[in-house]
């Protein structure tokens, strides 16, 4: 008999068909009336799939009581309730590794696009302004820069090799020093910041991390410098960050995350110093299946009684 899944977050499309081949899926936002549906099937739900965005809450659980596993298809699994799957013995899942070259390639896009103001220049083109106008102005480039990387993970080591490539320095900073590593590391992040023309933001966002990019680090990052954002929202003082980017205390930024995506600071739309980007970092349809179909591993490896692929708790 086939088990029962109810899937909450469009990330997983892209497997839909895999996973209806396997298991009876049930697709919240299918449904005309989402409430209704949970209150049908909520009882005979073995397991759950969602993203890091729309994560699972308590309340959700609780009204899937037979669930056995929640199948997150996304690295940050903060928006799950961790506290209350563990309480209830519910198995989570994350996909990583999967995305580290998307992400990583995004990452190098945003950092290419923001020094060589290529929005700026596409636009100036299609304006018809290269005729108009002349050449576009001279721009920044990464060749000879310094790059922190801020948390040196699976990601965050596919950057740094990436940076490498483009010839910049690399540095980091995380909880502690990794062993083996060929980068100078800093055990304060604002020191690095004050050192670098670069900071590269890829850690997990946690209430340890909320707004770990403070005024201070940013002002030591200084208006020469850039910020680049590919992890959460949550990790910058977002506010603080569009104040100093208005006043030029802060060179510029690069975003594809946001505190309350999709919503967005207006004030950032007219600035020439951003480059901004719809959380897209693993939004290929390579990377998406993989990650899809790494959810739907995990879910037969729990119902066939097999050690889990990638557990969190």
């Amino acid at each position: 008999m086939k088990k029962n899944v109810l899937v909450i977050a469009p990330m997983l499309t892209t497997v839909l068909p895999e996973m209806r081949e396997r298991f009876n899926v049930h697709v919240l936002w299918e449904a005309d009336d989402p409430d209704a549906l949970i209150a049908e099937v909520g009882p005979s739900i073995d397991a759950i799939a969602t993203d890091g965005v729309v994560g699972c809450k308590a309340d959700l659980m609780e009204r899937c009581p037979n669930a056995q596993i929640i199948g997150c298809c996304s690295v940050g699994y903060d928006a799950v309730d961790l506290d209350a799957a563990k309480a209830r013995g519910l198995r989570v899942t994350n996909t990583p590794d999967v995305l580290n070259d998307a992400v990583a390639e995004l990452t190098m896009a945003l950092m290419l696009g923001l020094a060589r103001k290529i929005p700026q220049a596409d636009a100036y083109v299609r304006a018809g302004r290269w005729v108009t106008d002349g050449a576009f102005t001279y721009t920044a480039e990464l060749t000879g820069k310094t790059v922190g990387i801020l948390g040196l993970g699976r990601i965050g080591k596919e950057i740094a090799v990436r940076c490498q490539a483009m010839r910049m320095r690399v540095v980091y900073h995380g909880r502690s020093e990794q062993a083996h590593q060929p980068y100078p590391y800093y055990a304060d992040l604002e020191d690095m910041a004050r050192d670098c023309d670069w900071m590269v933001v890829i850690a997990p966002g946690t209430a340890q991390t909320r707004a770990i990019v403070s005024r201070k680090v940013m002002e030591a990052l200084g208006p020469e410098g850039a910020l680049v954002n590919v992890a959460r929202g949550t990790l910058i003082d977002e506010p603080a960050m569009v104040e100093l980017l208005g006043s030029g205390a802060l060179g510029g930024a690069a975003l594809d995350v946001f505190e309350s995506e999709p919503s967005v600071p207006e004030a950032l739309f007219a600035m020439d110093n951003v480059v901004l980007s719809p959380h897209q970092g693993s939004a290929t349809w390579k990377t998406r299946k993989g990650m899809g179909m790494l959810v739907v591993d995990n879910l037969c490896a729990q119902f066939e009684g097999r050690p889990l692929l990638t557990p969190i708790v």
